[in-house]
């Protein structure tokens, strides 16, 4: 690795010790070494801070930030990518597990298609206990070379967790930083893919736990789950309402502020009119989490033999 590693590794955290080592062991050993990997921690009070430490001090490719004061997801989810020093950027969960190939196919991917500005893996949801709860087939067109058409995808189409990819820092650097309404994570992915294509490899290497304590479990309501995202969401000048305004003009303001031909952002414009006049689709909008759980035994893949690091759970 060299003193400027080609990849950055974004990881919030708060309070996150319970599943924290596990995704530790499993970025760390990753085939493809040349990242670093910086943990900014939002003033857990649980033994987050311990876990950090002790891995930092066995790997110098990470950089452990404690925060005076918990200042929400979002801003921290920012503060690591502003912190990143690599040419390419991918953010990581403090509870998710990641195949040992991922970093090496995606940056392999990049590599091999310029035209790309963000590649990601198949992906699965997995339960606390890292069994396969829902396989997902990705069935989104951001790699069509139309702008149009890969938002089209993303707001009518369900599921994507575009948002972990391994992506082209620059491109980050030109959109807007990641706000705090209601599915804000929704319109950032959508402006991103404005600015370019996105290239899916055909291999499952990323795994979403989902569990009780995740955030959007343990916040149940809109306004909570904002008010986890950024704490200044939780007074009377944030009703629900202005939660969800925010959201639609989100999609808008990245149509205006994207690099697009007049057609291209008429036709953006329209497709944006014909999604908030007909969200009656089913699974619109749904997270893959969300879906009918299936019989894990019909994968014909063990999490076990694809993720790094499996003997360190829970150390």
């Amino acid at each position: 690795m060299t003193d400027r590693p080609r990849l950055s590794i974004g990881l919030p955290v708060y309070n996150g010790e319970e599943y924290l080592a596990e995704s530790f062991d499993a970025l760390l050993g990753q085939t493809y070494e040349d990242f670093e990997l910086v943990v900014s921690d939002n003033a857990s009070t649980d033994g987050t801070e311990d876990v950090c430490r002790r891995y930092a001090a066995k790997d110098p490719r990470i950089r452990y930030l404690r925060l005076p004061r918990n200042i929400g997801a979002t801003p921290n989810h920012n503060l690591v990518l502003a912190e990143s020093r690599g040419e390419l950027f991918k953010w990581a969960s403090h509870d998710d597990l990641y195949g040992r190939d991922l970093l090496r196919r995606c940056v392999e991917a990049l590599d091999e298609r310029p035209e790309m500005i963000l590649a990601h893996t198949g992906q699965a949801v997995i339960d606390g206990e890292g069994r396969v709860k829902v396989p997902y087939e990705y069935t989104l067109a951001t790699d069509s070379p139309h702008a149009p058409e890969r938002f089209r995808s993303l707001l009518f189409e369900p599921g994507g967790d575009d948002f972990y990819g391994v992506m082209r820092t620059d491109v980050l650097r030109r959109v807007k930083p990641m706000d705090s309404y209601h599915h804000a994570d929704r319109t950032y992915v959508a402006e991103i893919t404005l600015h370019g294509r996105f290239h899916q490899v055909p291999e499952l290497l990323y795994f979403r736990r989902d569990h009780p304590n995740r955030a959007e479990r343990a916040n149940p309501s809109k306004r909570s789950r904002c008010v986890n995202l950024d704490p200044r969401r939780a007074g009377p000048l944030h009703p629900t309402p202005r939660l969800l305004a925010e959201y639609v003009w989100g999609f808008a303001s990245a149509i205006r502020r994207a690099p697009l031909s007049a057609a291209d952002r008429r036709a953006c414009f329209r497709h944006l009119a014909a999604w908030m006049t007909s969200r009656a689709r089913p699974g619109a909008g749904e997270r893959v989490e969300d879906r009918a759980p299936v019989d894990p035994d019909r994968l014909a893949v063990s999490v076990d033999s694809l993720v790094a690091g499996r003997e360190g759970r829970r150390t």
